[in-house]
């Protein structure tokens, strides 16, 4: 492993995010060895073509100094050469590869075929991992009660809710199937991702001498990268790649980040995906998780057991970080920063030990709703969808269903009157919820074998 020099800039600002890494001004400073460094220029000029010094360094993601001794490197060993320039300096020539820089980037490219940002040191990953963990945000009644707006929950409910979030530990919702655990896990996750902050990844970061890549499009929500890039002309750029003090382009400004998962969950995601043709790695969901939240939803039903599973965890949920192994069979420490949260409609006892359920700092249930809560429900639905009130329509599902032992289920509101809508629009009459109505849509839906 390459230890970095360079401790992290993470202050924090007033808003809950951290400042941006601040860019490495040698290649000490960025934790690379010169000879790692002239590879990733060689394989970059394989694959993209002669570039230009600044789009290079663009590419690379690093200052323009820092990757001027690796370029006077490769000249010396006659591995590139320069095609032209302007007064601008060396920041504007044109490199391409020589002959021999050609074989040495194809032998390069054999060993790994990793193209793109340069990656971080581990050690500057874990160090800012730990300082934007979860349990740095701010979380309050007003903005949580935002994200739970469009939900009719019980006051005690939410403010169990509230305290699971503000530790940042691990949540266990469980409850019969039907009353919102899986949209009261996806509101926290949009409060987390929409008024937690903002925290810094990496493209990917440098471990044991393996390249594992962490920044993914599909599950990290950066925060104004395309804008800036539009944004910010050649002369900007220039100013940017040749300052001091300037951001560290290896890291990406993301909203913290909401990983969702359900019965496809098996025990091989939970580690490194190697490439063995491409020779690097992409880190697993928990890891890409990290600052945020990873829901396991319907837990119970994944392709590995319950036991399975929590025993890869039952570590990590104590200690705060995990190991992951390279396949050369070296293990490296990586955090599990992340509030994790288990969604079930099984009985949380006959799916864990009570060793495991120990771990789990908060255990809150959701039941079915009562009268008066399912009743705001279906109002709810009903203004939603454009219907008229019709307190008939609830006295009849509780006079043919609920008071004769079917137990209340919250979808139940959204599914019938749902399926009102359809029965309206087929018949090609005005929606207006009636009590025929509600119990043709009943009959429909509602099994009664």
């Amino acid at each position: 492993m390459i230890a970095s020099q360079k401790s992290v800039n993470l202050e924090w600002d007033s808003a809950g995010s951290p400042d941006a890494p601040t860019a490495p001004d040698s290649l000490k400073e960025a934790g690379l060895t010169l000879q790692f460094l002239s590879d990733l220029i060689l394989r970059t000029l394989y694959v993209k073509g002669s570039m230009l010094g600044i789009d290079l360094a663009r590419f690379i993601c690093l200052p323009f100094k820092v990757i001027e001794d690796a370029l006077k490197f490769l000249k010396d060993e006659k591995t590139i050469e320069v095609a032209g320039g302007d007064l601008i300096g060396r920041v504007s020539y044109r490199f391409n590869l020589t002959e021999l820089g050609r074989k040495r980037a194809h032998d390069s490219m054999k060993a790994c075929q990793y193209v793109g940002p340069a990656p971080v040191p581990i050690d500057d990953y874990v160090e800012q991992t730990y300082r934007q963990a979860v349990t740095g945000i701010n979380c309050s009644p007003e903005p949580l009660r935002a994200a739970f707006a469009h939900l009719v929950i019980k006051e005690e409910l939410f403010n169990a809710i509230g305290p699971a979030i503000v530790s940042g530990r691990s949540v266990f919702i469980y409850g019969p199937p039907g009353n919102g655990k899986t949209a009261i896990a996806r509101s926290i996750g949009e409060f987390m991702n929409n008024s937690g902050g903002e925290i810094y990844v990496p493209y990917a970061f440098l471990a044991e001498d393996g390249i594992v890549t962490l920044y993914d499009k599909a599950v990290h929500q950066a925060v104004d990268i395309e804008a800036n890039e539009r944004i910010e002309d050649n002369e900007a750029t220039i100013r940017r790649l040749l300052n001091s003090g300037t951001v560290d382009a290896r890291w990406v400004r993301i909203r913290r980040p909401v990983i969702v998962t359900g019965g496809e969950l098996n025990l091989d995601m939970l580690d490194l995906r190697y490439n063995p043709v491409a020779n690097f790695y992409q880190a697993p969901l928990h890891i890409k998780a990290n600052g945020g939240i990873f829901l396991i939803d319907d837990f119970g039903r994944q392709l590995c057991s319950p036991k399975e599973l929590l025993n890869r965890w039952i570590l990590p949920l104590e200690d705060r970080h995990d190991f992951l192994t390279l396949s050369s069979g070296k293990k490296f420490e990586v955090p599990f920063e992340q509030l994790i949260i288990f969604s079930t409609n099984l009985d949380p006892k006959d799916l864990v030990d009570d060793a495991f359920l120990r771990r789990i700092r908060h255990k809150v249930g959701i039941e079915a709703p009562t009268r008066d809560i399912y009743e705001k429900i279906f109002n709810s639905v009903v203004k939603r969808l454009g219907m008229n009130p019709c307190k008939e329509a609830v006295d009849y599902l509780y006079e043919r269903y609920y008071d004769r032992g079917r137990t209340t289920r919250a979808s139940d509101c959204r599914d019938l009157l749902e399926i009102v809508q359809s029965i309206c629009r087929f018949r090609r009459q005005p929606v207006h919820l009636t009590r025929d109505l509600m119990a043709e849509s009943s009959a429909s839906f509602i099994s009664e074998f």
